[in-house]
C-alpha cells in the first residue's frame, strides 16, 4: 500500500515568512551579552525570560528547526533526541538547557508529547528570537543554531548551521559548558 506524507499545516504563514533562504550571518561575538527573550515554554506552562538565569546559571540555548508537528528536519530530529536523552547531563553541570522552536504551541505540545521531551521547549513561532540571533532561514523554517551563555549571559559558544555540520554534537555542547 502505498501512503504519502502529511504535509497539513505546513503551508501556514510561517512558512511562507520564511521560504526565502536568509544565510545564518550572526554578528554575535564571544564575550558579547546576548539578547533578551521572553517566550512561553509549552512543556511546563510558563514564561521563560533569558534575563532570570543571569547571575543563576549558565544556559545552553538549543534552536531547532520542525516545520510542524509530524515534519521535522532530518537533521534536527536525531539532534533533538540526543539533546533530550543527555538533558540530565546539562543539569548536572548546573546548566539550563533550553530549545527553541518555531511550531506554535498546538503543535509543539504534540512535539512533546510525541518525542517524551524532558527539556524546556520554547514556541517562538513568529521567529523573533531567531531573527535576534541572527540563525538564517530556508525553505519555511528558520535555520538551527546553538549557544552557550556563561552565567552573566555572555556567549561563550556558538554553532551555526551549515550543509557540512548541521547541529553543535551533545559532546562539543558539553565541552564548551565545562570550560565555562
Amino acid at each position: 500500500m502505498l501512503t504519502s506524507t502529511d504535509f497539513s499545516g505546513l503551508f501556514n504563514k510561517r512558512f511562507f515568512n520564511h521560504f526565502l533562504p536568509v544565510p545564518a550571518t550572526n554578528a554575535l561575538a564571544k564575550g558579547m551579552i546576548t539578547p533578551n527573550f521572553e517566550l512561553p515554554d509549552v512543556t511546563n506552562g510558563r514564561s521563560v525570560n533569558l534575563a532570570d538565569f543571569r547571575r543563576r546559571r549558565p544556559v545552553v540555548l538549543a534552536f531547532t528547526r520542525i516545520f510542524t508537528e509530524k515534519q521535522y528536519c532530518p537533521f534536527c530530529f536525531p539532534h533533538i533526541k540526543a539533546l533530550n536523552e543527555a538533558y540530565e547531563a546539562f543539569l548536572d553541570r548546573d546548566v539550563e538547557l533550553l530549545m527553541i522552536t518555531s511550531t506554535d504551541p498546538r503543535q509543539s505540545k504534540i512535539v512533546i508529547q510525541d518525542l517524551g521531551l524532558k527539556m524546556p521547549l520554547l514556541s517562538d513561532p513568529g521567529g523573533k528570537t531567531f531573527r535576534a540571533y541572527q540563525t538564517g532561514q530556508a525553505l519555511g523554517a528558520p535555520l538551527p543554531a546553538q549557544f552557550v551563555l556563561n552565567k552573566v549571559g555572555q556567549l561563550r559558544y556558538k554553532h551555526l548551521f551549515s550543509f557540512l555540520d548541521h547541529n553543535a554534537s551533545v559532546e562539543s555542547l558539553l565541552q564548551a559548558v565545562d570550560r565555562l
